[in-house]
Order: structure tokens, then C-alpha cells, then sequence
């Protein structure tokens, strides 16, 4: 456990708020030390590694890439993802260029310690330890630390399009303490999140003659009342109901006092569910309203049973006490939305709890982040090695 300390800390101590390269550079440095890889950086800076099965564990007996996809001799490409970016700290957070991270009892806290460094931290190190030997049944283990996450998934959708698609994937976003409070479960599927704006256009008049304009702020009227008539879907997965939701929650329009407004607007957040969208077609229909989407995070739902059921299965075997882990919802957006929008069959499992991401106060697990690591190198094992 205390190399799993050790490098969180390292990582953690980056800054990577407004430049992820600093982290991106440690990540691409551990990962040609410590393992036989095939590591690479992409024109963003994604951190990309792959491992094929038959290659041993740690440094020895190095892979070099050929360039040549030959995952097809064997079983399906399994990726551990992450992210090396994170959002901006707090003040009391950096001291002297870097990140500071102090250690109370058994956790870690700091920027970047929940979401997602600690991680990360954990994958890296399940990439590095995981057993493959059989290379006629086995297939590929990668493992990739995407930019960009934290504002809107740039790296993840960069290295898609640049052909990155394996066939499962864990994102090890936070999933621990949703069924009960320390219970590392696994999310099998989460909410999107699509922002729109919404612009009235009416005709500016002076207010002592208002009928001689097109009042904008009542155009914007309308479009609300029109907008919380609308049903946000709502879906099964793992047995629970998933509702999405719709919401205006910013206006912005007028000029002065005495003038009749000839433009506003109106932010709405909706949350989106895995096949569905609300019908913000019908509020954009009427007269003088304009639609625009200005940000479109897919959801995720793993259509694979069988690998949400072999990573639930070792979620459970690193569980000694208490309640089992549960296949979860998880209510925010995460690069799986965009690999599983891309074909890839992925669920959440990850040491953040809910609250922990984004606060001035966020802290990590270091025993959730051991059994992260635990669990991330018993699914590796057991789908790419039988």
C-alpha cells in the first residue's frame, strides 16, 4: 500500500488545473519505468499504454508496438481509464507550485485525490501487476489517462476519433458509498448532461409605448411555461428508475428601464438518460425562440452483462466486511459516456464517494484506493488470462 501512497502523492502534487502536461509527463515516465508496455502520448496529451497478454507483469520482457492490431488472436482489449486533469483548487489547496496533499488517518486530501489522481494511481499500478500469460486466449490490457475530462471530455473524444476503442472499459470515476457508505459498488450506467440556451428575439420600443415593440422577456415567458410542461424520461437499469431532468436556471434580458427588451435569454440544464431526450424541439418552435446546444455529454449504459457481472463478482471478492456491492446509477457525466457512445462496453467503478469531487475539502480512501487496485487487476486477470 505504500507505493500506492507514494505515487498519488506524486501525482497529486501536480498541478493540472490549467496545463495536465507536468502529470501527463509522471504518468508517461512511471509507466516506461515500471512496466514492458507499449506507452504513447498523443498530439493533446493522453497518456496511452498497452499490454498484451503473454507479456509479463513489471518491467521485464518489454513489448514493443508494431503498429499491428493482433488483439483478434485472442480475447477483447480491456482499458483502465482515467484522468490527469482536474478543476481549478481552492487557495488553501497550492502552496509554493504545488498541490497540497496531507495524509489524516487513513486518507489522503487534496486536489485531484478523489477525482481522480488516487485512481489513476491505482490503475497504473493494476496495469503494471496484472497476470497475463496465455497469449492464444487472452487479448490486450490498456490502460489510458485522457486530458480535457473536466471540461467536456476533450481527450477522451480526441483519442476516439484517432481510433482508440477498446472493447470493455472500467473508468475509474467514483462509484463508492451509492448502495452503502464505504461500499465500493459498480455503476453501470449514468445521466448526461446537455446545456442549451434559448434566445427570445422580439422588437425594442420604448416602454411608454409598449405596443409599438415585441416584448423579448415575454417570449422567454412563454418558452418556460412551455419548457416545464415537458416530461423528462425516465428508464430502468439494474433494477432502478433513472429520471432525467430539465430545468431553466439562468435569464438574462433588458437593456434599461424604460425599453422594451428585444433580446433574451435563458440557460437550461437537463439530464440527460441513456436512449432518451426531452422534446426541447416543441419550445423551440415557438415564434421568436431560438435553440441552441452548447454542451451534449452522453450518458452510459453497459449493454454487456456478463462484464458488469465479472467486475461486480470481483467487487465483491475485495469486500470482507459488510454490505456487498451493488450495481449502481450514477447521476453524473464521465468519459464513459463518450466511449460507450463509441461502442465500448463500460461501467464506473472508482474510490471517490459522492461529495468528495470538486470541494475545497476532497479526500480519498487509501484502503478503497488499495481495493480499487485490487479489483481493477483481478478483472484484468480473469477476462483477459482465462
Amino acid at each position: 500500500m505504500d507505493e500506492l501512497v507514494s505515487l498519488t502523492r506524486s501525482l497529486v502534487a501536480l498541478p493540472s488545473h490549467e496545463d495536465p502536461t507536468a502529470a501527463g509527463d509522471r504518468i508517461e515516465e512511471w509507466l516506461r519505468e515500471e512496466t514492458s508496455a507499449a506507452v504513447s502520448r498523443d498530439a493533446v496529451g493522453n497518456v496511452l499504454a498497452r499490454r498484451p497478454a503473454g507479456t509479463a507483469s513489471g518491467g521485464r520482457d518489454r513489448f514493443e508496438d508494431d503498429g499491428t492490431d493482433d488483439s483478434a488472436a485472442g480475447g477483447p482489449t480491456l482499458a483502465l481509464v482515467g484522468h490527469h486533469d482536474v478543476v481549478p483548487p481552492a487557495d488553501e489547496q497550492v502552496a509554493e507550485g504545488e498541490y497540497v496533499l496531507e495524509r489524516d488517518g487513513d486518507r489522503l486530501a487534496g486536489r485531484g485525490t478523489a477525482d481522480m489522481k488516487g485512481a489513476v494511481a491505482a490503475a497504473m499500478l493494476a496495469f503494471r501487476d496484472a497476470d497475463l500469460p496465455d497469449r492464444r486466449h487472452g487479448g490486450d490490457l490498456v490502460f489510458a489517462s485522457f486530458v480535457g475530462e473536466e471540461v467536456g471530455g476533450e481527450g477522451a473524444r480526441h483519442a476516439i476519433e484517432a481510433g482508440f476503442g477498446p472493447e470493455l472499459a472500467i473508468v475509474g470515476e467514483g462509484s463508492t458509498g451509492y448502495s452503502a457508505s464505504g461500499v465500493t459498488d459498480v455503476a453501470v450506467a449514468h445521466k448526461g448532461r446537455r446545456a442549451s440556451t434559448l434566445t427570445a428575439t422580439g422588437e425594442a420600443a420604448h416602454a411608454s409605448v409598449p405596443d409599438e415593440g415585441t416584448n423579448a422577456i415575454g417570449i422567454a415567458c412563454e418558452a418556460i411555461d412551455a419548457l416545464e410542461r415537458l416530461e423528462a424520461p425516465e428508464i430502468e437499469v439494474a433494477g432502478e428508475a433513472v429520471a432525467g431532468s430539465l430545468v431553466a436556471t439562468e435569464i438574462h434580458g433588458g437593456t434599461a428601464w424604460n425599453v422594451v427588451p428585444d433580446h433574451c435569454k435563458i440557460t437550461v440544464d437537463e439530464r440527460t438518460v441513456p436512449g432518451e431526450r426531452a422534446a426541447l424541439d416543441r419550445v423551440a418552435a415557438i415564434d421568436g425562440i431560438e435553440w441552441t446546444v452548447d454542451q451534449d455529454l452522453p450518458p452510459m449504459r453497459c449493454r454487456d452483462e456478463d462484464f458488469a457481472r465479472t467486475v461486480l463478482q470481483a467487487a465483491r471478492s475485495h469486500h470482507s466486511r459488510g454490505a456487498p456491492p451493488q450495481h449502481v446509477v450514477k447521476p453524473h457525466a464521465t468519459d464513459a459516456g463518450w466511449l460507450s457512445q463509441a461502442g465500448t462496453a463500460c461501467v464506473v467503478c472508482g474510490p471517490a464517494e459522492p461529495g468528495e469531487a470538486h470541494t475545497d475539502e476532497e479526500s480519498v480512501s487509501i484502503p478503497v484506493l488499495d481495493r480499487c487496485r485490487r479489483i481493477y487487476r483481478t478483472v484484468a486477470e480473469e477476462l483477459l488470462a482465462n
